[in-house]
């Protein structure tokens, strides 16, 4: 099925200004997680939590890069016309989310 394309105006540029604003939430999220990542120190080895803090640091820096190529790919596509997204980069956009919140919720439950 195919969605007419929306009529020209402020919207794809409204579009673009949130997807950047809700990047920078991520990015903000991202380093609190890498933050607790620092904090944990080397002393928490023996009982395996900076290895689970650092693959939950890992996974939200992974998604937080899948977001942001989502957003540069989405962004150059409503310069130029206003189709609705493609959805492989709604399904890639859906998934880097849920793995950073998964990660996000994972360093809080470890870093206390």
């Amino acid at each position: 099925m195919t969605v007419p394309p929306q009529g020209p105006g402020l919207q794809p540029e409204r579009t673009t200004l949130a997807w950047g604003r809700t990047l920078l939430a991520l990015v903000v999220a991202d380093l609190f997680i890498w933050r607790t990542w620092a904090l944990s120190g080397p002393g928490d080895q023996a009982a395996g939590r900076f290895d689970s803090l650092g693959l939950c640091a890992a996974a939200a820096l992974g998604s937080t890069v899948v977001l942001f190529v989502c957003v540069r790919v989405r962004s150059r596509q409503l310069r130029s016309s206003t189709d609705a997204a493609p959805a492989a980069l709604m399904i890639s956009a859906t998934a880097a989310v849920l793995a950073l919140a998964a990660s996000t919720v994972a360093a809080i439950a470890l870093g206390m």
